[in-house]
């Protein structure tokens, strides 16, 4: 009986961790790059939701017609590997046999309406503001970007006038080849 108070003591305070520590910021750190979408692993969302990853992947076998292929897709063999490879905190995937699956913005918010448990409707406002943080970074950037190409084309053009500049110099620098003169004057016949 006391070790079952125990156990279930760790586990409230461990859900209470993941709770108070699933801000934008860490949601944000776990959305990845996969095939040009950003995505999240179902790892992580079972984590983030408070569920084992079977409990999940099984809700989502069960509720097919709510996952379009622009929601999920499941990792190949080879992206798993270097997924693993990559990043340390994957390394449990190494010898599963599963292929995770990976969730955009709108398919890990599918999840927790899924679920439908009070913790996964909770923790869903997180992965959006996390999703829109990522996109308002990456817009930052992309004007950053446009503004660091502009700049490179002023540039380039000053190039070419400085260029022309240095060659006219050049040439007011070069001696002045002598032209012959005609003498003025008188001339003697030898």
């Amino acid at each position: 009986m006391f070790i079952g108070h125990f156990i279930l003591g760790i586990l409230l305070a461990h859900i209470f961790y993941v709770i108070h520590t699933s801000n934008t910021e860490s949601i944000a750190e776990q959305i990845l790059l996969i095939r040009g979408a950003r995505v999240m692993l179902d790892v992580d969302l079972a984590v983030l939701y408070g569920v084992p990853t079977k409990v999940l992947n099984q809700a989502i076998k069960r509720n097919k017609e709510r996952f379009p292929l622009d929601f999920i897709f499941q990792l190949t063999g080879s992206e798993k590997d270097e997924l693993v490879t990559i990043c340390d905190r994957f390394k449990n995937l190494k010898h599963s046999t599963s292929l995770p699956y990976a969730f955009t913005e709108h398919g890990a918010i599918m999840v927790a309406s899924v679920l439908n448990t009070h913790r996964s409707i909770e923790v869903s406002i997180y992965v959006v503001r996390a999703f829109i943080k990522l996109k308002e970074i990456l817009a930052t950037h992309k004007g950053l970007a446009q503004k660091l190409a502009e700049l490179e084309q002023k540039v380039t053009k000053h190039d070419v006038h400085i260029r022309s500049l240095f060659n006219a110099i050049r040439q007011l620098m070069e001696p002045a080849t002598p032209t012959p003169h005609k003498q003025i004057g008188f001339r003697q016949k030898e």
